[in-house]
């Protein structure tokens, strides 16, 4: 729990969400903001709630909060998509509600999704960080949509030989990697395994 504190930081990453990237939430959310009208006895609650639903991208990403990328699994994707789904549904299949009533319950799932999203990213960050020595997995870039991947260095290594190949596949990495900036000449001088594993985590 102390880690997944620490990896939470006051920088929020400029994008356009992450739930859009599921092949469904085009189709979810346009049935979501067509039905909007349906919900509330009391007129003020739908421009309310419809500012939400087309907000809710952008305000994700504004309230992630992530120090690190903001990268999901589509495994853990799918999971995330689920779950909203499944809370959201449920909250349509509802008549018409008391006035105020909906939009609070809108708020209510729109942060347990950033959440579930937090979740995901970082759980997947220290899965990867128990392996011993360099490891990637492939990811969805919530930027944009594309095929990306997160590389790690993990520390679980039980052996010399396992630290020894774990180190040499580091340094490997580095000769590789031209884009890591912060793993550049200049800084390799004074680099430690510390070092070198932060600067993995931005990327």
């Amino acid at each position: 729990m102390a880690l997944l504190l620490c990896l939470v930081s006051l920088t929020a990453a400029l994008a356009h969400g992450c739930l859009h990237c599921h092949s469904n939430f085009s189709k979810k959310f346009s049935f979501y903001r067509h039905h909007v009208n349906f919900k509330s006895w009391w007129v003020g609650d739908i421009p309310v709630s419809g500012a939400l639903l087309t907000d809710w991208n952008d305000d994700t990403m504004k309230e992630l909060h992530l120090a690190i990328p903001a990268k999901i699994t589509r495994e853990k994707l799918d999971q995330v998509a689920t779950a909203v789904y499944q809370m959201m549904d449920q909250l349509y299949q509802g008549k018409m509600y008391f006035p105020g009533y909906f939009p609070n319950e809108l708020r209510n799932i729109f942060r347990e999704q950033v959440h579930l999203i937090q979740n995901a990213i970082i759980e997947s960050r220290i899965d990867c960080q128990h392996r011993c020595g360099i490891f990637q997995y492939e990811t969805i870039s919530c930027n944009n949509c594309t095929d990306s991947h997160v590389t790690c260095f993990g520390y679980n290594c039980e052996s010399s030989a396992q630290w020894k190949s774990a180190v040499q596949g580091l340094l490997n990495y580095i000769l590789v990697s031209p884009a890591l900036r912060c793993l550049e000449p200049p800084h390799l001088a004074n680099l430690t395994l510390e070092d070198a594993a932060e600067c993995l985590k931005q990327h």
